[in-house]
């Protein structure tokens, strides 16, 4: 495997060169970056994601991929919102693993004493709070969820993990009803 450092607005990225559709034979395919901690950073992560995943064969306009890119952009956004410390940036992964059909997304920040926490969702109309809902989402996407501290120093990595559906292999098809068989 070989990595190579890149620059895109800010961002450093080191990564394995993409290719089309995931199969068994398919090595896994990650994608790794640093962000700015801002809103824009965050954006960029939501965009780049959705390109390397329609490059991974999750392509635009399917449910999985923009299941996938809600949960990127839940996490990013948090990672800026309640993890940035001034001068640090936030750092992103995404892995697909063919065999599995596993797609993990992980966003590092910098702030170990915010954690996320799993709140109830409140009845409508019984607060006008316009966020606060975005672990909500995300739990109902993926699988699975969690955070872990950060292993290289303070903060803390949330991720979640999405399962890509099976799909069945195309059915035989014969003549269409009236069509004349010879």
């Amino acid at each position: 495997m070989t990595t190579k450092p890149a620059s895109t607005a800010g961002a450093t990225q080191l990564t394995t060169p993409a290719a089309p559709l995931p199969s068994v034979e398919q090595p896994d395919r990650t994608f790794r970056m640093r962000f700015t901690s801002t809103p824009r950073g965050a954006r960029l992560a939501r965009r780049l994601a959705a390109v390397r995943l329609d490059a991974w064969g999750v392509p635009y306009g399917t449910g999985p991929h923009d299941d996938i890119v809600l949960i990127v952009a839940e996490l990013s956004a948090n990672a800026v919102r309640h993890g940035r410390v001034p001068g640090r940036d936030f750092h992103f992964g995404l892995h697909l693993a063919p065999l599995s059909g596993t797609v993990r997304v992980e966003a590092t920040d910098t702030r170990g004493e915010r954690l996320p926490e799993h709140r109830p969702v409140a009845p409508e109309g019984a607060g006008t709070e316009e966020s606060g809902r975005g672990l909500l989402l995300v739990s109902h996407l993926a699988v699975r969820w969690g955070w872990r501290p950060r292993a290289e120093g303070p903060g803390k990595t949330v991720w979640a993990e999405y399962v890509l559906p099976r799909t069945a292999p195309p059915a035989e098809r014969g003549p269409s009803e009236g069509a004349a068989v010879e």
